[in-house]
């Protein structure tokens, strides 16, 4: 006993911790961890050792006893009269153990290695348990029967009792939730909970049954300290989050309040008088951009004392949520941009008739990404809001008075034609078209002298109560400017030379005048 306290006083001094650190494991129970290098043997070895020893003394299967044995500042772990292994100071540097509290912790797992060695060599100990382990099989299976058998219950006794309680659940003779669709969701639910149900059953059952043989008791252990170190981290997290999200709430509840106030004092603000570029179109936009302003501040206020904020996966996902809209989001962050645009600016009003490009038609909605029109062949186009901001548009509805939009068009009559006779025939006929108002009333003008031919352009104001779209009616228009060119003998055609005409293309003061156009009165002595 003296040269082995020596030894071990000596393997004291030359301890280090150059090596890998090596775990001693009898029966699949984890003894000890062994960190330090001790008389030239590293930790494998010092663990390879150890467990030759234990090996042999169980394998002797007398009784033995394991006992604790203090030299200098290191612990002998005996097993009967035979040294199992030594506990260094430097093998507990990981831990908050003193080396006496650690040697007594690898020896009361020792003492239960060598138990579990005794009860796997009685025969008696493995019949009760492999009787146990079939009682707790019998009723493992009849809970999970018992499982099925309510899932199935409750899937026949579900429909009856959902259409009891929704028939109740109206406002008026509208009956709030439909069973028809209610019952998918919990006929899913219900399959959930069984699952869960007959999943934890395994569980503990395969735990259980573990813990019955000294073999398998390790794994059995670990399953339970895993569900519950589980249970024990869920709740404790649950806990620790309620101060946050009390907070969280009480940041969403000011927000809340806020835009509130917001939206009544931009209200007030918009009434005429107040502020310019605030009307009754923006107010609606700015109500939104102003709530959006100020619930994004909340959640940045509010993001740190959310649960999960402070974590890794948490931080990642915000950074990939991040990249993602800052990717993908760039067509839709210049759309509305120019919604806003559009908005502020007012070019667009809903009921105005506009042509934007090649597109023609009556504005229907203004949203905050696209636009709809109305054409008059009955079509609903969708523009996007950055076309219309890089496009000319063209405002039929703006500039007439009153209510309604401008109607026009364009024709080339030669110069042998009167211009005051084209011009008459050109209001006659929009006095024949219903839907043209006499008020204000329409004007022609020349709008060019061509090499070959003036051009007439005939502008109009339409009736705004009309349904009748704007091609409709320009329809109407051209079709009624013939018949009067008709009326009067007047082609309507554009001529081109390719020689001198044979007679000068003039005409006679004497036509100047011709019907329908009134010659004007000589005015009276004063």
């Amino acid at each position: 006993m003296m040269l082995l306290c020596g030894s071990s006083h000596g393997a004291d001094e030359v301890a280090s911790l150059d090596a890998e650190p090596a775990e001693l494991k009898i029966a699949n129970r984890s003894i000890m961890v062994f960190h330090a290098t001790l008389l030239g043997e590293i930790p494998a070895a010092r663990a390879k050792r150890a467990e030759t020893v234990i090996n042999e003394r169980l394998d002797e299967g007398a009784t033995v006893t394991v006992s604790v044995d203090a030299v200098q500042d290191s612990y002998l772990v005996l097993l009967g009269d035979r040294r199992a292994f030594i506990v260094s100071p430097k093998d507990l540097v990981s831990t908050d153990l003193d080396v006496r509290q650690g040697a007594e912790q690898a020896a009361q797992r020792l003492r239960q290695v060598v138990e579990e060695a005794r009860q796997a060599q009685s025969l008696r100990f493995l019949l009760i348990a492999a009787g146990l382990s079939i009682a707790a099989t019998l009723v493992y299976l009849m809970l999970v029967r018992l499982c099925v058998w309510l899932h199935r219950k409750a899937l026949s006794w579900l429909p009856q009792q959902m259409r009891k309680h929704t028939s109740a659940l109206r406002i008026g003779h509208t009956q709030l939730i439909d069973s028809s669709n209610l019952y998918p969701l919990l006929r899913r639910l219900l399959a959930l909970l069984r699952w869960v149900l007959i999943l934890l059953l395994t569980y503990e059952w395969l735990s259980f049954v573990l813990q019955r043989f000294p073999y398998t008791r390790p794994w059995g252990e670990s399953l339970n300290l895993y569900l519950l170190g589980l249970l024990r981290h869920v709740l404790t997290g649950m806990v620790d989050a309620v101060p946050g999200l009390l907070i969280a709430l009480l940041i969403f509840f000011i927000a809340r309040g806020i835009s509130a106030f917001s939206k009544r004092l931009l209200e007030r603000l918009a009434r005429p008088g107040s502020i310019s570029w605030l009307t009754h179109e923006t107010l609606q936009p700015t109500v939104r951009l102003t709530a959006l302003a100020i619930w994004l501040f909340a959640v940045a206020m509010a993001y740190p004392y959310l649960p999960g904020a402070d974590t890794d996966a948490f931080k990642g996902l915000s950074v990939l949520i991040g990249l993602m809209i800052s990717l993908g989001a760039t067509s839709v962050v210049g759309q509305a941009a120019a919604g806003l645009i559009l908005t502020y600016t007012r070019t667009l009003r809903p009921g105005e008739y506009v042509r934007i490009g090649e597109h023609e038609g009556t504005v229907t909605e203004l949203g905050m990404f696209t636009t709809s029109i109305r054409t008059g062949l009955g079509e609903v186009l969708t523009l996007p809001n950055s076309m219309i901001t890089g496009s000319v548009t063209r405002n039929y509805s703006r500039v007439v008075q009153g209510q309604g939009y401008v109607v026009d068009t364009t024709v080339t009559i030669g110069y042998d034609t009167p211009w005051r006779q084209v011009q008459a025939m050109l209001l006659e006929a929009a006095r024949r078209t219903d839907g043209v108002l006499a008020t204000p009333a329409p004007q022609v003008f020349q709008t060019a002298l061509s090499d070959f031919y003036p051009e007439y352009r005939l502008v109009a104001q339409a009736v705004p109560s009309e349904p009748r779209p704007r091609a409709e009616l320009l329809t109407m228009l051209h079709a009624n400017i013939q018949d009067v060119f008709n009326e009067y003998g007047v082609q309507i055609m554009s001529p081109h030379y390719l020689g001198d005409p044979e007679t000068e293309k003039l005409v006679p003061r004497e036509q100047w005048y011709n019907a329908p156009a009134a010659e004007p009165r000589e005015p009276g002595p004063s």
